[in-house]
């Protein structure tokens, strides 16, 4: 309840006291007294607890990073007294929030909106309200928590995107590639059988003729899927501003393949992420999953992820670093197209072939060279 200045006078005036008692001088004694009824005072003014219900709301729940977000409490007063000179803070992340509650007469509700900080993405806690009530001469201070804490979700800021095209020839019956991913649809080709093939898939005619068991390859005939990889070793990248934006390109790249439903997964290199069929609702799975993303020290390469997944239609892979550049080379016979996105580089990146490499410092240079890549 004392502050730093509260405990200084109560210290100073027991010594004042003592040394007064001792001596027998009155003057210490009666600076002393005065010093003890100040603290004693101050203590009684931040004594009562006002009677307050707060409801806080938070409006939009979900917005992506950039995009404006309100805090809003409603505040009544339950009690028989005016309330007024209330300082008061709502907790928001890591800080705090000055929120000024105007006077507050009995039975009166007030509504007080403020301004939420979405520069970063990420859960947000917003919440508790602390009401600060301190003497006018700063001895002493009470603080009390009101409303129950609300989260919000700042999401990857995002721009609009074709369809990454994944260069796959198609029949009447599916795709021919032999990188399809594989499903119990069309019947694509006979292979030799490995270990953890279904055995019900075993073509006993072509095993028995060629001394070796073959199974019958069979792949979803379905849209391709889009593979987006995020590299989230901190190591590759600048600073935090670029990882941002290697997330914003991620999240406008998965996003723009599910609103034209087709399936996407969403690849760290820490392993999958997420995994959809594309949708509406898949979009905001997307976004709502990469929201929470971060980066990581001595994560595992991004490109060796990619390598253990199941193969086939458009691997896009987001880095900063130019070594997970070079390694993408080895991945364009597991992938019908390669994209690699490597944002802020300081230097050009490799040119392999079979692979697009897209250098961007913002969004807008991302837009622009999408639309050259998806032609």
């Amino acid at each position: 309840m004392l502050t730093p200045v509260g405990w200084g006078v109560a210290v100073a005036s027991a010594v004042l006291y003592a040394v007064g008692a001792v001596l027998g001088y009155p003057e210490p004694v009666a600076l002393a007294v005065g010093g003890f009824l100040a603290v004693v005072t101050a203590v009684l003014w931040t004594l009562p607890q006002p009677s307050l219900t707060v409801v806080r709301e938070v409006t939009p729940d979900r917005v992506a990073r950039g995009e404006p977000a309100t805090g809003v409490l409603h505040v009544t007063n339950t009690g028989r007294v005016r309330r007024a000179g209330m300082r008061a803070y709502d907790a928001c992340g890591g800080g705090r929030i000055a929120v000024r509650v105007p006077v507050l007469r009995p039975g009166r509700a007030e509504t007080i909106r403020y301004t939420l900080p979405t520069d970063r993405r990420g859960e947000i806690p917003v919440g508790p309200l602390r009401l600060v009530r301190a003497d006018p001469f700063g001895l002493a201070r009470r603080v009390r928590e009101y409303g129950e804490p609300r989260t919000l979700l700042v999401r990857p800021h995002t721009v609009a995107l074709a369809l990454l095209p994944s260069g796959r020839n198609h029949h009447l019956e599916g795709p021919t590639s032999d990188t399809a991913p594989a499903g119990t649809v069309t019947f694509h080709a006979l292979r030799e059988y490995v270990m953890g093939d279904d055995l019900r898939h075993i073509h006993w005619r072509s095993s028995a003729r060629t001394g070796t068991l073959m199974v019958r390859q069979l792949v979803d005939a379905s849209m391709p899927q889009t593979t987006v990889v995020v590299d989230t070793d901190a190591g590759v990248y600048a600073d935090a501003d670029d990882f941002e934006l290697a997330v914003d390109a991620a999240a406008s790249i998965a996003a723009g393949a599910a609103r034209m439903n087709f399936p996407v997964r969403v690849l760290t290199a820490d392993g999958p992420l997420v995994e959809t069929r594309g949708g509406a609702h898949d979009v905001e799975e997307l976004l709502d999953r990469l929201a929470g993303l971060s980066r990581t020290d001595g994560a595992h390469g991004a490109v060796e992820v990619a390598r253990r997944v199941r193969a086939g239609g458009a691997l896009v892979l987001l880095t900063g670093g130019r070594g997970e550049v070079s390694r993408t080379g080895a991945l364009r016979r597991r992938f019908d197209r390669v994209v690699c996105v490597r944002v802020r580089p300081e230097a050009p990146g490799p040119n392999l072939p079979g692979v697009t490499l897209i250098e961007i410092s913002d969004l807008a240079e991302l837009r622009a060279a999408w639309k050259g890549a998806t032609r």
